[in-house]
């Protein structure tokens, strides 16, 4: 084992993961220095840098047709810009006393340890595996890189039977299920909720689940499976649950994510309620001067509940590697938090959602009111106008907007993105019956969707 030097008093910058929170703080960090002034040491364990894992399911459903489409930046590109990026080598340890990690070669299995001045924790998220019988099975898969991926197209390109069964039904569940049927599999979910998408109300869950049924995916709610079970060749034949069995020639395990911070839990760095690390403004790890997180691996602010939450998403990853390049590289900024937005689909179905649930606003202990309108995606007299579903929360007696779920076809899920202004801004819903949007019949009724709900709001909020 060696301890590498050598620096030339050049400061050292080492970032652990090369996906799009560390190496967008890599690649920020080096537009505000030069080779010169920082030395930039990325590890990364896997096969691929700068992908987008969000992607993946419509490469395995056969939308996006090759994987290189995902690929934003090759590790030949990084280097190209004088960052030192180490591939297939994994980071073990952290010793924030020494300001030094240990890697390994994943392929060699030789160690080093590396000093830095300055330290990026990028280490994202790992799949959630349930611990049951035969989760380890052939045919059973996660999805969380392009590795997985492939592993999953190479399977389905083995595979002879046509069932499979998809565990959860998040957004990765219920994408995977879209990109089996067009891959022409017989799909089972098998989702332990009331509804899929927990991320919405159950009420607007419900028509997530009708749209799913429509596409011949057969749901299964509030259930919970029991075990995989595998045939005499080790291969798995079907999934269980308390009260059935569920033929399945492949499984694909879409239960979500947890963050992936062994390495910081053993190196005695903060962690909040979720296991994600815990930062300030500037996505420094609460007190450690010389070491940032971000991505997948961190909690963060939510804007409207006032509390720490866990929300991996690749918007928020590469806005920390932002923010954290530019504060490594000496400059200056801050990511105040997040208001929760995220947009989804089922086939023709878009999925929104932004602020909070029902349930969110409970635990923090907020009084609301909620409204929930029908109305269409264009003028209703213009061709191809689609219905589209609305629930608005507001606060009881200010009418604080607190947050907004939309389910319809063409142009429901983007109307998010309004909501999700007006709750940064911490707009009323009477504000925002005021807004001055856009309106031409193919593209929205008089009044947008999103307004009718604002002034549904508004009056129910009065009336209390």
């Amino acid at each position: 084992m060696s301890i590498s030097d050598g620096r030339g008093g050049r400061e050292r910058l080492v970032v652990i993961g090369g996906d799009a929170a560390g190496m967008s703080a890599a690649s920020q960090a080096r537009r505000l220095r030069g080779p010169g002034e920082l030395e930039i040491v990325v590890f990364e364990r896997g096969h691929f840098t700068s992908f987008s894992a969000c992607g993946i399911p419509y490469w395995v459903g056969g939308e996006v047709p090759d994987r290189d489409r995902l690929i934003a930046r090759t590790a030949e590109e990084h280097r190209g810009r004088d960052i030192d990026l180490r591939m297939r080598t994994e980071v073990t340890e952290i010793d924030p006393a020494g300001r030094r990690v240990r890697a390994r070669d994943v392929d060699s299995g030789a160690e080093s340890w590396t000093p830095y001045d300055k330290l990026v924790i990028a280490t994202g998220a790992r799949p959630v595996r349930p611990d049951l019988p035969g989760v380890d099975a052939r045919g059973v898969h996660g999805v969380q890189t392009l590795d997985d991926g492939q592993a999953l197209l190479d399977t389905l390109a083995r595979t002879r039977g046509r069932r499979a069964v998809v565990v959860g039904a998040g957004y990765i569940g219920v994408e995977m299920a879209e990109a089996l049927i067009n891959r022409g599999f017989e799909v089972t979910v098998v989702n332990r909720g009331k509804e899929p998408m927990s991320t919405l109300d159950p009420d607007m869950g419900r028509l997530v689940h009708r749209a799913m049924e429509g596409l011949g995916i057969t749901m299964v709610n509030d259930a919970e499976v029991t075990e995989v079970l595998t045939g005499g060749d080790g291969r798995v034949r079907a999934v269980a649950t308390a009260d059935a069995e569920y033929p399945a020639d492949l499984v694909v395990l879409g239960i979500g994510v947890r963050p992936e911070t062994g390495l910081a839990r053993a190196a005695g760095l903060p962690l909040g309620a979720r296991g994600g690390l815990l930062t300030d403004l500037a996505m420094r790890v609460r007190g450690h001067e010389d070491i940032w997180a971000g991505g997948d691996c961190v909690e963060v602010l939510n804007l409207v509940s006032g509390q720490e939450q866990y929300i991996p998403l690749g918007t928020h990853a590469n806005k920390h590697g932002q923010v954290i390049g530019t504060n490594a590289g000496g400059g200056y900024a801050t990511f105040p938090g997040v208001v929760g937005t995220a947009v989804s689909k089922v086939c023709d179905l878009e999925i929104g959602r932004t602020g909070l649930r029902e349930k969110d606003a409970r635990r923090v202990g907020l009084r609301f009111e909620t409204v929930t309108v029908e109305s269409t995606s264009r003028a209703g007299y213009y061709p191809g106008a689609a219905p589209m579903t609305v629930k608005m929360l507001a606060e009881t007696r200010t009418g604080r907007l607190l947050g907004v779920q939309i389910v319809g076809r063409e142009g429901a899920a983007k109307r998010v993105d309004v909501a999700a202004v007006a709750l940064t801004a911490q707009m009323t819903v009477e504000q925002m019956t005021a807004l001055d949007l856009g309106y031409a019949p193919p593209f929205s009724p008089v009044w947008d969707p999103v307004l009718v709900a604002a002034r549904k709001a508004t009056a129910k909020v009065r009336d209390v």
